[in-house]
This record gives C-alpha cells, structure tokens and sequence, in this order.
C-alpha cells in the first residue's frame, strides 16, 4: 500500500509521552498504530519535566525505565514557599506508609524523555511519521472519524484508521476539529520555560516559590542543568512585549528569595511560552476518535500532573481502543468510547478535586499563607499530600472531611 494511501487500525496524533504511551499499550494489545508528530525528534518543549515516582512504573512497562534514569535528576520531594515566607517541605519516603513504584521522582529534559519513548513505541512495532501535520479529519455521514489527511514536506497522504486518537497537547488540533475543544475561565495562566546551569541552593528537593503575582518552579534535570518554570496570570502576559527573556529575567531579580541564587547563573536553552492553561474537552471521544493526555485536559502546571497524566491515560485507554476498534456496531463503538470516559473520571477525577483545591490556594494568597502555616507544623500531613502529588497516595485519602479539617487548622 503507498504511502498517499496508508491504513491502520489506529492513528495517534503526537507523538509526546501521551502520544508514545498510547500507541505503546494499543500496540500491545494487538493494535496496528501509526503515530504522526508535526516535529522532527528530538525536539524541545516548554514543560516543568517531572516525571512522578508512580509514573516510573509505566515507564519501566514501556522498558524505557533504566535508560531515563541513567539520564534524569533524581528528585526526593517538594518544598512549597508561600508569600508569607512559610514553607511546606514534604518528601515522597514518609512515615504514611504509602510508597510509589520509585522513591524518588525524575528530572528530565523532554529531548530525551520523548525521544526515548517514541522508540519504545517503535520497537512495539508503531510505524512512526515525524514532520507530520494533520491538515484535515476525515468523516462520514454518520459524522464519525475515519482518519486523517497528513501534510508533510514532501506533500500531503491520507491515512485511513478505525480510530483516531487525538494525543497533540493542549491546543490539540483533533480537539478543536471535532469541536470538543473547551477552555475553562479561571485560573488563566502562561508560562515560561527555560534551563540554567550553576543556579544557587538548587537540591534534591523541586521548589515552587509562589508570589502575589504568580509563581516560579524551580528542579534539577538532565546535564546538571535546572528546569526554570515561570507561570503568571494572562492578564500580566502584556508585559512580555519586550521579549520573553527579558520579563523571566526581571521577574526573578524582583523576588528577593530568587534574584541572588540567579547572580552566577548562565541561561543555557531559549524561554519558551505556553498556555493559557484551564482546559478541559467537552468530552473525550467523538465517534471514531479518542483524546489523551493534555488535549483531553489540563488545569494548571503547579502539581506537576502533566507527563504522568499522559503516560497514565495512554494506558487506560488501550483497553476502550481494542473494544472500539473491533466493535460490530456503530452503537457498541460509542459505548466503548463512553466507558472509557467514565474510566478516566474513575482514575483521575480525586487527582481533579485535588488541583482545583490546590490551584484555588496559589490564586488566593491568605488562603495558601494559612495553609503553609498549618502544613510547616504538620509534617506527616505535608507528606500526605506531596505524595498525592507523587500520584502514589490515592486523594482521597487527602479528600477526607478530616483531613480537609486539618489542612484548615481546625
């Protein structure tokens, strides 16, 4: 079959770790999958590059585990600074008894993250098309996805699929076609995202300085370097006229606690932006098509979800992928596509409650100065819920009334 005529089962729009994980778990059950990538790897992207203690055991289902972490940062914990000066310090090791697949989390930089992982999917035996764009969704009458036309350098080739899995981040081009693409009003935050080398104090614990008008995160990655996130409010993203280096710049030589760590500093890769972040599709699937990781939704960068989000949907989602794709009906599709809907609900929905309590806290500055004032007193608790975080504690052991009760100081 030419390549301006291809068919699979599966298609997988991006080929990012929601991309890679995705094509991997349909690949190993039985699926035929292509993934297209607009971009040429590897390459880079503006990302925090934490990958959770739970989600190395995906990464080690994908044989991908050792080879990341011969590369990564190893990270222990997290230290939250509030504006007030309060500090809440919580490590994944802890006396609450849970532990994660891994001790610790990783720090890695996305060129190699990536990378690594759309080989795994290569060696699954995922046929890979890079600098590959989707320029149009095909459907039928019945309005259902039946694959996609792909514009490439050399020209454009259709690719016919069972299955369309939309998988290309959170301006997701399958999202926005099908119009399942909805954005929510509140938090509306950009970051910029940058690495140095030679940044003072950074250890093995990943910080997040959160300000009055906004907040910086602060890890060691791959090569020594330090992964520098910078997220604001939208409505401050005027200031940014100038140049994006110059706004991070300013920014951290305004805070203080930031400005002399950066003194020796040497900024080694360009600031990139993105966002707005807050999205979440109206649903994640369209007959004929599935979304995965940030395309299916994303809140807000401060938790670190984004990467063991995506490896974690890629996941789930095989199962729904093979009912879907072999289903006899147009009928017994759909309900594979809503089962899989309720599933994720079922997997990610305490994760939901959570971001949103801890993204209403970093919004709401006395609200995150009384938290940090209760949790810097209260170490077990502050594990508990760095280990949410972790992806390793389930939240609802942080959703209970009585800890609820305890994060207010009651």
């Amino acid at each position: 079959m030419s390549r301006d005529d291809m068919r699979v089962q599966v298609l997988v729009v991006g080929g990012g770790p929601a991309g890679s994980s995705a094509a991997w778990h349909c690949a190993q059950a039985g699926l035929d999958v292509c993934v297209a990538d607009r971009a040429r790897f590897p390459r880079a992207k503006p990302c925090a590059e934490y990958v959770s203690p739970e989600g190395s055991r995906i990464l080690h289902a994908m044989g991908a585990l050792e080879a990341l972490e011969a590369r990564a940062a190893q990270l222990s914990g997290m230290v939250v600074h509030a504006p007030s000066g309060d500090r809440i310090h919580g490590e994944f090791v802890a006396r609450h008894g849970f532990r994660g697949f891994r001790d610790r989390g990783l720090g890695v930089r996305r060129e190699i993250l990536d990378t690594v992982l759309l080989d795994r999917a290569r060696h699954a035996g995922v046929r890979v098309h890079e600098q590959a764009k989707v320029e149009s969704l095909l459907t039928g009458t019945d309005g259902r996805v039946h694959g996609a036309v792909l514009r490439t350098p050399d020209g454009a080739y259709t690719v016919r699929a069972d299955l369309v899995i939309g998988a290309d981040g959170l301006r997701s081009v399958v999202s926005r076609r099908l119009d399942l693409a909805r954005a929510a009003r509140v938090p509306r935050r950009v970051a910029l995202v940058t690495h140095y080398r030679d940044v003072e104090g950074v250890g093995a614990l990943g910080e997040m300085h959160v300000t009055r008008n906004g907040y910086v995160g602060l890890a060691r990655v791959s090569d020594g370097l330090v992964n520098v996130a910078l997220v604001v409010p939208k409505s401050r993203a005027g200031g940014m006229r100038e140049g994006t280096e110059a706004f991070l710049e300013r920014w951290l030589h305004a805070h203080p606690q930031l400005g002399p760590r950066f003194a020796n500093a040497t900024r080694v890769t360009p600031v990139r932006a993105t966002g707005p972040f807050a999205s979440r599709a109206k649903r994640p699937w369209h007959p004929g098509a599935m979304l995965t990781g940030d395309a299916a939704d994303f809140f807000d960068p401060f938790t670190g979800e984004g990467i063991y989000a995506a490896l974690r949907g890629g996941e789930l989602l095989a199962e729904f992928a093979q009912a879907a794709v072999g289903a006899p009906s147009l009928e017994r599709h759909v309900q594979a596509l809503r089962a899989y809907e309720g599933e994720r609900k079922t997997v990610f929905g305490g994760k939901w409650r959570v971001e949103q309590l801890i993204g209403l806290a970093v919004g709401w500055a006395p609200l995150l100065n009384h938290a940090a004032r209760v949790l810097s007193r209260d170490r077990d608790l502050a594990d508990l819920l760095i280990g949410v975080t972790g992806d390793f504690v389930p939240a609802s052991v942080v959703l209970r009334p009585r800890t609820l009760l305890r994060l207010l100081g009651a």
